[in-house]
């Protein structure tokens, strides 16, 4: 492995460019939710709070408070609502403030 790892060095191996070029494997990952507020009834959201095992989601009156930080992007929530839930495609969530990773999402659905 040793000598692997100086020929590596020798011959300016990189496994990655990130961040001069993403990761083109980056789009198979997981990738945490976002929702569709005029999808989201208060009882589509109360599914997906029920259903989420981390418990980054949870209804307050007519939002959809969802923990951006506590997700661990298993789809659960895009499995259980389709309609109501995409994948968001993003990957870069670092921030020095907790509170940004804290989304309010607006329930604009109707109840059918």
């Amino acid at each position: 492995m040793t000598l692997w790892f100086i020929r590596g060095l020798r011959r300016g191996v990189v496994t990655t460019r990130y961040p001069a070029r993403p990761d083109g494997s980056a789009r198979f990952l997981p990738a945490p939710p976002a929702f569709r507020p005029e999808a989201l009834t208060r009882q589509t959201a109360d599914r997906l709070a029920g259903i989420c095992p981390s418990g980054a989601l949870r209804r307050d009156g007519a939002v959809l408070v969802y923990d951006v930080g506590a997700c661990t992007a298993c789809g659960r929530c895009a499995a259980e609502a389709p309609a109501a839930v995409t994948a968001s495609g993003e990957f870069e969530l670092a921030t020095t403030d907790r509170s940004v990773l804290i989304k309010k999402i607006p329930i604009r659905g109707e109840a059918p």
